[in-house]
């Protein structure tokens, strides 16, 4: 047994390590109350897989998203492509939200949130300088 086991790290190495990347982002509200937002995208290049967690303020609880798409363009010739990003929101098996964000380059230019039920729209605006930590989050 310790054989085949042995043999098949040896044929797919590609299962035997895979990296998942964490990106966190943190985010205000524009308007309003003043709602923190922490966007975390998870990543795993060797499996083509990603999956992100949105949490409000001190929440202790992330909600799941889902990748929907990604739509890119040309802004202006030999500048980095935009690249408008939409992720569900899933809360009880249901859809209850959306999330785009609007990046260039290392650049976040726009976060939104709609509520699926109400059509509620929020804004956010990004906060690159707000220390951020992989077990923590953001440091608000």
């Amino acid at each position: 047994m310790k054989k085949l086991l042995t043999l098949m790290l040896l044929a797919f190495p590609a299962f035997a390590h895979s990296e998942v990347g964490t990106e966190i982002d943190c985010f205000k509200s524009l308007e309003g109350k003043n709602i923190k937002l922490e966007f975390r995208i998870y990543r795993d290049e060797a499996a083509k897989w990603s999956g992100a967690g949105a949490k409000y303020g001190t929440s202790k609880e992330s909600i799941p998203l889902v990748f929907k798409r990604t739509e890119q363009e040309e802004m202006a010739e030999g500048r980095p492509l935009q690249f408008t990003t939409t992720w569900v929101e899933v809360v009880g098996g249901a859809v209850t939200g959306e999330y785009v964000m609007v990046r260039q380059g290392a650049l976040i230019y726009g976060m939104s949130y709609t509520n699926a039920k109400t059509k509620k729209r929020f804004e956010f605006d990004h906060h690159p300088l707000i220390e951020t930590s992989a077990e923590k989050g953001c440091q608000w």
